[in-house]
């Protein structure tokens, strides 16, 4: 029988205007970016309607951003009754598939994102980390690179496994400097510094755990309604005192996303549907398995799109 998975964006997707036209055509909508704004005591939405893009990509603004876009995407959509069988998303997007799944209230949610983005520019100094995205290279291989450069003293490891051929390493300058030189000498074709604000997914964002800690604690967190993909063990997580430690884990762990997709389909998920704004986990889907089908829903057309694709296959 057919399973659907939603899953959501992580940091990165942001973009000035997103969830704008859908808002302003339905109250319902607006109604979370109202929530938000609310919530944190600042005008997020006007940030994420207006601009400027510099401020909406800081990560402090970007994570509550993205997950306030994407849940009030999921609501729309799912007023045509299409539900999940299973949710994820990468990094950041982990949180709105929290929400999604009710092991948080929205409220919660943008919250512990917002703080969650405080820690993490909080954890190391700027321009002291860094992070790299390492094209055409197996796991492996780049996991001895990076251990060698880790262990000579200069913090870097894996951080997202995105899909086949494309690994995110984060931690020093330095250290992501030279595991680039050395997965260069492995065979790998690119490594493309990021323009990050921080070595994020690195041992060097422990500091902020302590802290996340505090706030996670503070929250009444639910078991999941729906099953979760933990970014972490790329395994279902359902329990409320299993999600917190593994949101803490997060942190400083690397994002199996690769991983949390193939466990996803070995459940038996065979339509991926990715809410919020950009393409990103849909690309990298495609790239993992080319025979499950793979939809984007970002507005109202994309909603309706979805909806008429998937009526007709009678999901």
């Amino acid at each position: 029988m057919s399973k659907v998975a939603f899953v959501f964006p992580g940091q990165g997707s942001q973009v000035t205007g997103m969830g704008k036209v859908l808002a302003d055509q339905h109250p319902e909508v607006m109604d979370y970016f109202s929530k938000a704004d609310q919530t944190l005591k600042y005008q997020l939405s006007e940030l994420i309607f207006e601009g400027p893009q510099e401020e909406l990509t800081k990560t402090v603004n970007a994570q509550p951003a993205l997950l306030t876009t994407s849940i009030a995407i999921l609501d729309y959509f799912q007023r045509s009754g299409i539900k999940a069988d299973y949710v994820a998303g990468h990094s950041l997007g982990e949180y709105t598939a929290l929400v999604a799944a009710r092991a948080l209230t929205f409220e919660e949610g943008v919250y512990a994102v917002r703080k969650r983005g405080e820690f993490m520019e909080k954890a190391v100094p700027n321009g002291e980390g860094t992070m790299a995205a390492v094209l055409g290279l197996d796991r492996k291989s780049l996991s001895e690179a990076t251990q060698s450069v880790d262990e000579s003293g200069f913090p870097v490891s894996l951080a997202n496994l995105n899909c086949p051929g494309q690994i995110v390493i984060s931690g020093s300058r330095k250290g992501v400097e030279l595991a680039g030189e050395k997965a260069k000498e492995s065979g790998a074709k690119r490594v493309i510094p990021l323009v990050v604000s921080g070595p994020f997914h690195s041992s060097l964002m422990k500091p902020a755990s302590t802290e996340l800690r505090a706030v996670l604690d503070g929250l009444d967190m639910k078991d999941a309604a729906i099953p979760v993909i933990a970014n972490v063990s790329a395994d279902v997580m359902s329990l409320a005192v299993e999600i917190k430690e593994k949101l803490i884990e997060q942190l400083y762990s690397p994002v199996l996303w690769e991983d949390s997709v193939q466990k996803m389909i070995d459940l038996g998920v065979d339509t991926f549907i990715e809410i919020g704004p950009g393409k990103v986990l849909s690309g990298l889907i495609k790239k993992i398995d080319r025979s499950v089908k793979v939809y984007s829903v970002s507005d109202e057309e994309s909603c309706q799109t979805v909806i008429n694709a998937l009526k007709e296959e009678k999901l």
